[in-house]
This record gives structure tokens, C-alpha cells and sequence, in this order.
């Protein structure tokens, strides 16, 4: 994985449309592979545009994991290694940014009841900042499109083991943050619908899916998302974040393009989806996220918050303060 996209990001530049409006980025990785690290300095690169984002929250990405020890403890390496880098944020040595101040960590949840002492660790690790797992469980039959990187089977979900361990989440007080894709959004409402009392967080909008079979189908993929979020969206304790369509997965291919597309052009392709999610869950079971650096492959930090800005512009404050910065704060239990 690769996030180096040299000069060509520059090739559209705006700057930042009503700097002043707080954001919480709910959803950014900090990683540190052999051929790709995005850690602090990148990060705050990206966030220091001219928007005004006050906190963000870390989601898994397999960095740092712990090289020794039990082997269902060493994913509480990657939470001891952003906690230091929150920690150092929220000194002030690096800007008004509180990084990671919410912390989504991974547990295989199919140890079934022995993930508790994993989950455990997860919260003595992050200092306080540990909220919920993310047990990725994106998984498609083609082979041109890539499943998580847990590798997750066919049927995670409904594993009896994998269910077993989720039930720990909500006896520790952790949300789960599910990545999927747009032909598992059912199974997760089965899921939610089986576990009342546990946060369930909608990554990507359910990720629509735009390679391999699903490729020039954009109509009948949109159709079926549609058909499948409102089962999702009975379930009182889901919420969904609003973004991830630039992911190369999504299939819109404006990292193949000339130049980076604008704000306005982002702007145009995404409404449909997040009005949508909008008129099922509401705007305080909405947020925004920007899922970096994963989608900056296809655009800026800077301009891809110009696009959620201008798709809102008819709202009401209060309506964007959910949206922005108000349901993030809430589901991740920041500090505002």
C-alpha cells in the first residue's frame, strides 16, 4: 500500500472554504510499513490546509504490531504506539490538533470469550483513549476485488465464535466499527439487530463496490445499497460515517485522471450517497470522516473537506455541528 501520490495532488489546489467550522475526523490511519509511513508530521500536513479540525480518531491498520509475545495480544503493539503519538499531540508541541484522541484498535473476535483479556490490554495501552475494535470483515467471492486485510471468510458475521467475542465489546464499553462491503450490509443488520446494546459504526457507507463484476454498474450497485440501508438503519445503535468514496475499490477512478478532481466535482458524485444515509439515520447518527490516507490516493485533505462543506451548505448549524464534529464527539466519547 502505497499513499505517495508526489506532485500530482497539487494539481488542484483551493483553499479551505469556512475555516473557522470545528471538525473531529472520526476515521485516519497512522502506519509504518516497509513501503508507505504516514505517522504525525504527515498527518497534521494534511489536516494543517486551513480547516479547523479539532480532534481525530485513530481506525486499525495492522502498524506496529507487537514482534513477540502471545499472539493475540500483539495487535495491542499498534494501540501503544498511537497512544504515544496522541500523547505527544496533546502536549501542544505540535499544534492545537488533539491526534488520536479516540483510538480504534483490532482483536480477532473469533478467540470467542477469550478476547477479553485482549480487549483488556487494548485499554490499559491507550491511556485512556481505547473505544472501540474493528474486525474487518470486507469480503467479496471475485477475485478482483481485495478482501480486509484480516482476511475475513465468507459469513464472518454470523460466526459463532466471531459472535461470542463481540459480546465482550459491550461488557468492556467499546463500539465496533464494521468495514464492509455494500453486498454484506444485511448481515451486519442481522448482526446489530442480535446485538442491541452494542455501537455498531457503518465505515465508508458501506463501501459500494466499482472493480471487477461490479464495474460499469454503478446504477444497479447504487440500487442495491439503497435497497439494503434501511433494514441497517431500523437498528437504533448503528451509525455511519459519511465518506471512503474515493477509495480505489469504489471504482469512480479519479486517481487515473489528468488531475485531482475538485471539491465541486467530489461534491457532485457523492450527494446521492450521503443524502441518502442522511434521510435513513439522520444527521446525528451521520458523521464525516476522511479516511486518510486511504482516500488520498484520488484527492486533498483541504478539498475533500470542501466537498462535505459545500454538500451541506443549505443545513442548519445545528445539523452541521452534528455532522461535523457533534455525532463523532459523542460516539467516540471525546472530550470537546
Amino acid at each position: 500500500m502505497t499513499t505517495d501520490t508526489g506532485p500530482w495532488l497539487t494539481l488542484t489546489r483551493e483553499d479551505p472554504i469556512e475555516p473557522q467550522l470545528p471538525i473531529v475526523d472520526p476515521h485516519h490511519h497512522l502506519w509504518d510499513y516497509p513501503t508507505s509511513r504516514y505517522l504525525l508530521e504527515d498527518l497534521l500536513a494534511d489536516t494543517g490546509g486551513g480547516h479547523n479540525v479539532t480532534h481525530t480518531v485513530f481506525v486499525e491498520c495492522l502498524s506496529k504490531y507487537r514482534p513477540d509475545g502471545p499472539a493475540e495480544k500483539r495487535p495491542v503493539g499498534e494501540t501503544e504506539f498511537v497512544a504515544a503519538i496522541a500523547a505527544a499531540s496533546e502536549s501542544g508541541a505540535h499544534g492545537p490538533t488533539r491526534v488520536a484522541a479516540g483510538i480504534v484498535g483490532f482483536a480477532d473476535l473469533t478467540l470467542g470469550e477469550a478476547v477479553a483479556p485482549v480487549l483488556a490490554a487494548h485499554l490499559a495501552a491507550g491511556g485512556g483513549r481505547f473505544r472501540g475494535i474493528r474486525h474487518a470483515a470486507a469480503w467479496d467471492a471475485n477475485p478482483a476485488v481485495s478482501n480486509a486485510h484480516t482476511h475475513p471468510p465468507q459469513g464472518l458475521m454470523a460466526d459463532g465464535a466471531f459472535r461470542r467475542g463481540f459480546a465482550q465489546l459491550a461488557y468492556h464499553g467499546l463500539s465496533y466499527d464494521a468495514w464492509i462491503y455494500h453486498t454484506q450490509l444485511g448481515e451486519l443488520a442481522d448482526l446489530a439487530r442480535a446485538f442491541p446494546q452494542t455501537r455498531i459504526v457503518l465505515d465508508h457507507v458501506g463501501t459500494p463496490l466499482g472493480l471487477g463484476p461490479y464495474a460499469g454498474q454503478r446504477k444497479a450497485v447504487f440500487e442495491a445499497w439503497k435497497r439494503e440501508l434501511p433494514a441497517l438503519s431500523a437498528c437504533d445503535n448503528v451509525v455511519v460515517k459519511l465518506g471512503g468514496l474515493a477509495m480505489k475499490v469504489c471504482g469512480f477512478e479519479w486517481h487515473k485522471a489528468p488531475k485531482p478532481p475538485t471539491s465541486q466535482m467530489l461534491a457532485a458524485t457523492m450527494t446521492p450517497y450521503f443524502e441518502y444515509c442522511l434521510e435513513q439515520f439522520g444527521v446525528r447518527r451521520c458523521m464525516f470522516e476522511s479516511n486518510f490516507p486511504v482516500d488520498k490516493v484520488s484527492c486533498s485533505y483541504t478539498v475533500l473537506w470542501n466537498a462535505f462543506k459545500r454538500m451541506t451548505r443549505a443545513f442548519s448549524d445545528d445539523e452541521r455541528a452534528a455532522l461535523f464534529h457533534g455525532t463523532a464527539t459523542s460516539v467516540y466519547r471525546l472530550q470537546p
